[in-house]
Formats: C-alpha cells, structure tokens, sequence
C-alpha cells in the first residue's frame, strides 16, 4: 500500500504546493484521507516485521534474525546493505511525513479549509467573510489566535463540528454568539490596538431612494472613535467603554445578549456603579431568567466584523453604490427591493424568480428597455440576485432578520440596549442616550449635501 500512495502523494504535494490545483477537496483528500494512509501503510510493515516473525520475507529486523546475521561475517556485508538502505527509506519517510505534516496544518489553517469543506454549513459565514473587510485575514488569527492551548481547544471544538456536519445535526442557522470564544483582548487587539485609537473620523453613508431616479442620498456623521486612554492620554469617544481603567460588566436575560438587565461600572478608585434596567432585581430574585454576567470586550459592539450581513435597502445601495446595478434603469432600487424581500424555499428558487419578475415588470412598465437596453436590465438582475444571495440563505434558515449586527442602533439594538436611560442607579443616574455622545450628524439623507462641499473645496 506505501508503494502505491508514496508516488501519488508525493506528487500531489507539489501541486498543491505549487497552486497548480486549487481545490479544498484536492487538500482534504491530500492532507486528511491520503496522508493519514500513507503513515496507516509504514506503521503495518513495521508491525509485519516485528510481529510475523519466522515468515520468510517479513521476519526482517526481529532479534533472532540480527542476532544470525551479526554473528556471521559472511552475512555482515549484507546486514550493513541492508541497514543503509533502510536507513535511507526511512530518511525518505520521515521527510514525507514532516512535509506532508506541515502542508497539512496549513491547509486546516486555511478559509478554503473553514469554509469550502463543510460547504453547506459555512457557505452563509464563508460567503460574508468573503465580502468583508477582513477577507484578506485567515479564520484562525480571529478564531484561534496564537499559543498552542488555543490550538488545541480549536482542534478538539473541530472534531466535534466535523461529526456534527458528517451526521447533518448541526445548527441552522449557526446560533450566535459562540460562548467559549478567545477573549477580543488576545485576537482583535493583535491587530487593532487601543493605543492607535483616535480622533474622530467623518462617515459616509450613500442611500438610494427608491423613486424613478433611484435619488443618491448621503448621511454623513463625524464618528467620536475616541481613545481607550493608553499612552497617558486620557479615555473619550466611543472607545471611553475599552479604558483599562474602566471595567465594564454585564447581565444579560437571553443567549443574544439583546436584554441587559444589569451593567456595572469600576471607577479606577475601586467604586462600584450598578445601573439596572427596570424589574431586574425582581427578575432576578425569582429566578425566572439565567442572568449571565459578561465583561465588556470589542465584540459586545462589533459582534460581527467579519461575517456581516445586511439589511435588503443596505445590500441594494451597496450594488448601487458599486455600480453592479445601473442607476439609469428607472425604479431598480423599488423593483429590486420588492423582489429579495419575498421569502424563497430555496437560492436557486430565488434566483429564478428574481430574474423573472424584473424581467416582468419592466417588459410591462419599460418595454423600451426590454427591447433596445437588455444588456443594462441582464446587469442589474445579476446585481440584485447578488444582493440576495450574499446576505440570505434558506438552506440554512438564514433571512434578512437572522442575525443582529450591534454596531450603532439599528431596531433598538447595539447601543440601546444600555444607552436607554431606562438603566438606573440607586441615586437616579441613567446611562445616556445623548447622540452626540458617540457622533455629530453634519447631514442626513441628503442629496449632495453642503457640508461635503465644503470639505472637498467644491461647489459643483
């Protein structure tokens, strides 16, 4: 069986390290069917030799037939022949192995290993990960990060999820948040370090209303991004909540995080602040809800910077805005909207029908552009189909309304589940909802707003 798997493993380690294949059920059956066989393959000669002794061919190397063979100078030329090349096999082996090893947890370090092996399951974070702003950082630097306990936590979670997938009784869709993920303090912070958190910085937001035009409409803010107040300076903006000084803890009622109940505030002078959402101590005394007690890390507001999935007016302005869907074509922002809002029991349903019914309204409404401009209609269907299937996945139960992005307060979520002055003090203090807090609206909903003019050093 070595025989056989060595040249073919070989040979395929060099496609795969070459790129000339690329394919994440190429490196599976590579890395995890192919390589696994070949040391499967070395273990059984061995065993053969040691434990079939007596058998002509096989009992090589047991302590009888050494014994023979260095007792006879005649037989010693051959013994030495023999042990060089063994040695030289082994050598080969061993090389094999080591390679193939370090491939390999490469490969399983690899997105194309996260999220092309188990395609149904990761197709929906695989895809948004794809689109995000992250898409250019592996899985792991996120999930995992570095150290070797990490690691091996991952790698026994992973066990487990490749059971779950093979048995098809995983999650749909994937319940969030994952408990038991690394602290944001020894993943994001790798990266995004609190010290270089600074200043403020203005914020563009195009909308498209959905009018005949499909009017460009801007919102432009000036984010107070803010500090963690390290390097001596002192704690502000938004990031005021990633101080060291201030350690921030939670309650929350539900496994989404959604209901605060409770949130504590530690002064650097070790006085406690308790703010409580009405009907919390009550709660909490009955014991009708899990109250779960949280530290306040960078996920508790984005709780999804990777795997971001947006609303349908977000998805069709973000086309719009790229241009994979022309402006020109008369009323697509309402047509395309109507159309990915319906619920499908499947994306290639979805797909189908999306073309049909542009096709549709506009051979009814703007038979013109049906006639003399296909080509321009043929791109923003393909434009729309994208909005849906990046964003919304039946197979996996995932709609519009799956999952809550936290970051600023769309539906009463992400800053409003604190900042509702509901939250109170025994002395009557409130968190505050006050805007202007965390952000100055400089223009909302806007076509060509002033405010950018003025910064651009434009009047057109």
């Amino acid at each position: 069986m070595a025989s056989v798997i060595f040249p073919v493993l070989l040979t395929a380690t060099m496609l795969d390290m070459q790129g000339i294949i690329h394919n994440p059920y190429f490196g599976f059956v590579l890395y995890m069917v192919l390589g696994p066989l070949f040391i499967l393959s070395l273990v059984l000669i061995f065993a053969g030799l040691f434990f079939f002794k007596g058998k002509e061919g096989v009992g090589y190397f047991t302590y009888e037939y050494l014994k023979e063979q260095f007792s006879a100078p005649e037989r010693f030329i051959r013994v030495r022949k023999l042990i060089v090349i063994c040695t030289a096999l082994s050598v080969i082996n061993i090389a094999i192995i080591v390679l193939i090893s370090y491939e390999g947890y490469h490969f399983m370090e690899s997105e194309d290993f996260c999220g092309g092996i188990c395609h149904t399951a990761m197709a929906p974070e695989h895809t948004a990960y794809l689109n995000s702003p992250h898409s250019s950082v592996r899985c792991v630097e996120c999930h995992i990060g570095p150290g070797a306990q990490w690691f091996i936590k991952s790698k026994i979670s992973g066990a487990r999820q490749l059971v779950a997938v093979a048995l098809g009784n995983f999650s749909r869709p994937i319940a969030t948040p994952i408990h038991g993920l690394r602290p944001a303090r020894e993943t994001c912070e790798e990266c995004h370090r609190p010290e270089l958190f600074h200043g403020e910085k203005l914020y563009i937001k195009d909308k498209y209303l959905p009018d005949e035009q499909n009017t460009n409409v801007q919102t432009v803010l000036l984010m107070k991004v803010g500090s963690g107040g390290y390097r001596g300076s002192k704690a502000n903006g938004i990031h005021w909540h990633v101080a060291p000084e201030n350690k921030i803890t939670y309650k929350h009622q539900d496994k989404g995080r959604l209901e605060i109940s409770e949130v504590t505030l530690a002064k650097p002078n070790g006085t406690m602040v308790d703010f409580k959402a009405p009907g919390a101590d009550e709660a909490e005394e009955a014991k009708e809800t899990g109250h779960q007690e949280r530290i306040m890390d960078c996920l508790d507001c984005h709780n999804r910077p990777t795997h971001i999935y947006l609303s349908p007016n977000e998805a069709l302005d973000l086309k719009l805005n790229h241009g994979d869907i022309p402006l020109e074509l008369p009323y697509i922002k309402k047509q395309g909207l109507a159309v990915i809002s319906k619920d499908y029991k499947s994306s290639e349903e979805a797909k189908n029908n999306i073309a049909t019914e542009l096709r549709a309204w506009y051979l009814q409404n703007y038979p013109d552009v049906v006639k003399n401009n296909m080509e321009l209609l043929d791109k923003a269907i393909a434009g729309v189909q994208a909005a849906y299937a990046e964003n919304v996945f039946p197979e996996m139960n995932i709609n519009w309304n799956t999952y809550t992005n936290f970051l600023g307060h769309k539906n009463d979520s992400g800053c409003f589940r604190c900042h509702d002055e509901s939250h109170e003090t025994s002395s009557g203090e409130t968190i505050s909802q006050d805007c202007d807090k965390c952000h100055i609206i400089l223009a909302e909903d806007e076509p060509a707003p002033e405010v950018l003019k003025t910064l651009r050093g434009s009047n057109n």
